[in-house]
């Protein structure tokens, strides 16, 4: 009985709020179907600049001595850590959830945009070079996001009915305490993502890279 009571509280909150997880999620879809159509829709010469020069970059960057693992996993959850707190404050501020949609999108566009191009350009190859840079992480990541982002969606959508709406009166306090703990799990979490990113994404890229980007 007692692992049924455990899941009750999870079961509740995604059965009551399961409306904003999935409007997240197809949030997140449209933004990586829009970055695939970006890539359909740049001419030959603005694909060939840009994939000479991300050809320059990884080749560049994935042989540079200076690189390590430890810088590596330093930028990576830095960088998750800003955009946690940025989703955590706008949560708060309530006027915020347009920003959290646009956030989202543009994860999502950016991720579109990146696996597109290389397949786009390098067919087969272009997606083995893209699931080895990118897929590892982000198995972890676009839900850490998507979970961040209907979480910091309930909490500013639960503090305006509180403020407009007489008979939908929670204790905010609690809420925010809970709210707090969320995004603390979900920090130590991304902390995984990012160790995957320093160093399982970054040993793959550069064994495949000489094979797949010349």
């Amino acid at each position: 009985m007692k692992p049924v009571k455990n899941r009750k509280p999870i079961t509740t909150h995604f059965t009551k709020y399961h409306t904003i997880y999935i409007f997240t999620i197809i949030l997140f879809i449209t933004g990586i179907i829009f970055g695939a159509i970006i890539v359909n829709s740049m001419n030959f010469v603005q694909k060939t600049d840009l994939y000479f020069y991300l050809e320059r970059f990884f080749l560049s960057y994935l042989q540079e001595d200076t690189v390590t693992h430890q810088s590596l996993f330093k930028n990576a959850f830095f960088y998750h850590i800003q955009f946690l707190s940025l989703l955590f404050f706008l949560g708060i501020a309530v006027i915020g959830l347009p920003i959290i949609w646009v956030l989202l999108f543009v994860k999502g566009v950016a991720i579109g945009f990146t696996v597109g191009f290389f397949v786009n350009q390098l067919g087969l190859k272009g997606l083995i070079f893209s699931f080895s840079a990118i897929a590892p992480q982000n198995l972890i990541i676009i839900p850490i996001y998507i979970i961040a982002s209907s979480f910091a969606m309930i909490f500013s959508l639960t503090l305006l009915q509180s403020m407009f709406s007489k008979r939908y009166k929670q204790p905010i306090l609690q809420i925010f305490y809970r709210y707090i703990i969320v995004f603390t799990g979900l920090l130590v979490i991304v902390s995984i993502a990012a160790l995957l990113e320093s160093f399982v994404s970054f040993e793959t890229m550069r064994i495949i890279s000489d094979r797949i980007i010349k």
